[in-house]
């Protein structure tokens, strides 16, 4: 873990989930349940109760596939539940303007959602990451704070959406959770290098000259009455938005599952010729899971995007879509939403797109030049970090702490506690963290370096990240114009790279767990 482990990476989240309140990917769940203790509900007979005749055995099954829809190691999902997030999500769905697919389609993607933030949930239960009430309000009063509001001006807000502000807090918890899940399993492996900032920001000037203007908003005008590309824009690192349509192969699928699942595809994809809104059957047919957003992957630059995905569109101008692609996930079909700098493939004739349904802009954010001196406030600052796990809990942390302590007060060198019991990759410097930005670091651990004197020692502070001991340096008053603008970027580019990183990280969870989809025996079974 580095000097951005300790940034603050779930408050920036956290205010575009109040952006998207009801996104079905982020809606609340229900506690799940045992799968044991649902299963010896339906298959064992209560005490004192004789067994049930073997004439009526094959009964239970179906009573049990009629509470159960999958089973996530030893966890539950419940028709219940799903019926829930299926009605939400179909909210949503209106709200965007798409038109939601059929019961049996989103059934089946929802209930993948759920599957994933089950494993999410386990595993963060198994690291013993939890989330305190301290955590949930301070992520409430960042998100207020950025948008302008108090408390209770936000809680109208989100109530007026339709979604309930328990259910609310709900959101906010598990998002946090799962940032601090992120934060410990793929952050730590994450450089972001000077030549990326530099990279971004040339690719910025590019976006500022007109170039990418439109990117990653799909255009309701055909592509070959869009004005080609500035020759500024050209210049720049070339940008790619994408839109997908997955059709997703299981796992041991048979040759005639795959078959007929790429039958599937073909299908889709001449709907799509035949003129049809992309994103209205992405959203009716897809398995992926941006599909609640018409497919949209929004714009990343060309390296950013898998080889597989690259050659498929090379050729293709903006509004263009791509031939059927298979991958290890089953079969893709691929909607250019934007094209920028690079050398531009050249314009196809094509036919008139259908105009599209608004989508929200994904061009990606805009960092804004330095304007002057920028006076800053800096903090070089030490730390010793003990993080929790399932054999280090919080109490632990923090009584290994308060011993460290005191041998620093009793002479001992902060740097050399720091090498030998941090847990922090900063150990090897003795907790050297650098010079310290106003908001660079998570809220709980700003708000003890700010009250210490020069060469303080604080006492145990926790953080989503663990427990800390403080120690500041120096201070300082520094013109960070030009610093300030590329640590933006790179915690941009940080987060992109996390993102990916950690789906990466779940693909793998999944398939080393046990998972029972019956929802998709059962619809199987019916067709």
């Amino acid at each position: 873990m580095d000097r951005l482990s300790v940034l603050t990476k779930w408050s920036v989240s956290l205010v575009v989930v109040f952006a998207a309140t009801l996104s079905a990917n982020v809606l609340a769940q229900s506690n799940p349940s045992s799968a044991q203790s649902a299963n010896q509900k339906t298959t064992k007979p209560a005490s004192g109760q004789k067994a049930t005749p073997a004439a009526k055995a094959p009964v239970q099954p179906e009573q049990e596939a009629d509470l159960i829809v999958a089973v996530v190691n030893k966890d539950v999902i419940t028709q219940r539940e799903l019926d829930k997030r299926v009605t939400q999500a179909k909210a949503e769905m209106r709200l965007q303007k798409v038109t939601p697919p059929p019961d049996s389609v989103i059934q089946q993607q929802i209930l993948d959602r759920m599957i994933i933030e089950r494993l999410e949930l386990q595993e963060a239960a198994r690291q013993n990451i939890t989330v305190t009430d301290e955590m949930v309000k301070m992520a409430l009063d960042s998100i207020a704070n950025r948008n302008k509001m108090k408390m209770d001006q936000l809680r109208k807000q989100v109530e007026s959406s339709g979604v309930t502000w328990k259910d609310y807090l709900e959101i906010i918890r598990r998002e946090i959770l799962m940032d601090r899940l992120r934060q410990r399993v793929v952050d730590s492996t994450i450089l972001i290098t000077d030549a990326e900032v530099d990279a971004f920001l040339k690719e910025q000037k590019a976006r500022q000259s007109g170039g990418i203007a439109a990117l990653g908003r799909p255009s309701a005008q055909p592509a070959q009455e869009q004005a080609a590309p500035s020759a500024q824009a050209a210049s720049g690192p070339e940008i790619l938005g994408l839109a997908q349509i997955l059709v997703r192969v299981p796992e041991g699928a048979s040759k005639d599952q795959v078959d007929e699942l790429r039958k599937r595809a073909q299908s889709i994809l001449a709907r799509i010729k035949k003129g049809e809104s992309f994103p209205d059957v992405a959203a009716a047919m897809s398995d992926g899971a941006e599909s609640n957003r018409g497919g949209d992957m929004g714009a990343r630059p060309l390296d950013g995007w898998p080889e597989l995905f690259t050659k498929a569109v090379a050729g293709l101008g903006q509004g263009q879509v791509s031939n059927i692609i298979q991958s290890g996930n089953g079969f893709h079909i691929l909607l250019v939403t934007g094209r920028a700098g690079g050398a531009q493939p050249a314009r196809q004739a094509q036919r008139p797109q259908q105009a599209q349904a608004p989508q929200p802009p994904q061009g990606g954010p805009v960092i804004a030049e330095p304007k002057g001196p920028m006076m800053v406030n800096q903090t070089k600052v030490r730390h010793i970090l003990i993080k929790t796990s399932t054999v280090m809990s919080d109490e632990s942390a923090r009584q290994r702490l308060d011993v460290i302590r005191q041998r620093i007060l009793n002479g001992e060198s902060f740097q050399d506690m720091a090498r030998r019991f941090s847990n922090d990759s900063s150990a090897p410097q003795g907790g050297e963290l650098g010079w310290i930005n106003p908001g660079e670091t998570v809220p709980p651990f700003e708000k003890a370096m700010n009250a210490l004197q020069v060469g303080e020692v604080s006492q145990p502070v926790q953080s989503p990240f663990g427990w800390h001991l403080i120690q500041v340096e120096e201070r300082r008053s520094q013109d960070m114009a030009e610093q300030f603008q590329r640590n933006q970027v790179r915690q941009i580019l940080f987060e992109r790279r996390s993102r990916d990183a950690f789906d990466n990280w779940l693909q793998s969870l999944r398939s080393s767990s046990y998972i029972d989809n019956r929802l998709e025996k059962r619809q199987r079974q019916a067709q």
